[in-house]
């Protein structure tokens, strides 16, 4: 089975909502709102300066996903690419579909002149996905992360 990575496009929308929506019941047991989760999806998908989402495929059906974003670093004097939103559907699992993923993303990284590393942040519990990151020279020593949200989004 040959699997490819590619940019996603518009017409993704679908499957990538979907995705998102089994990867928030899966990993935090949280149900979004479809409608919110839809239109922000649709939001990266019109603009490429919020995020940018790549997908796995085989023979045309997406299989897995996932989405980078953009920090600033003034200490590099350059971009940091924030990996988000990675999903795998479950039959396609332990293939190396997130290897693939990484891979090309690491290769956009190493192929640029203003893009300095990569970064993600992964629930505490999340062992197995834990282990995958630091397989492919990821670690978790230097930073935790703190977050802060407003309960009802406008």
């Amino acid at each position: 089975m040959k699997i490819t990575v590619r940019d996603a496009k518009s017409d993704d929308l679908k499957v990538l909502t979907d995705f998102q929506m089994e990867m928030a019941m899966e990993t935090e047991a949280l149900k979004l709102d479809r409608d919110i989760l839809s239109a922000g999806v649709s939001s990266v998908l019109i603009d490429s300066l919020k995020a940018r989402y790549f997908i796995a495929q085989t023979e045309g059906e997406a299989v897995g996903m996932l989405m980078i974003t953009f920090e600033w670093s003034d200490w590099r004097n350059g971009w940091v690419w924030w990996i988000q939103s990675v999903y795998t559907k479950p039959g396609f699992r332990k293939m190396g579909i997130y290897r693939l993923l990484y891979d090309h993303v690491k290769s956009l990284v190493l192929n640029s002149d203003n893009i300095r590393g990569i970064r993600l942040y992964v629930d505490k519990r999340n062992v197995p996905a834990q282990r995958v990151y630091e397989s492919l020279g990821m670690n978790g020593e230097h930073y935790t992360t703190y977050e802060w949200m407003k309960t009802n989004p406008e």
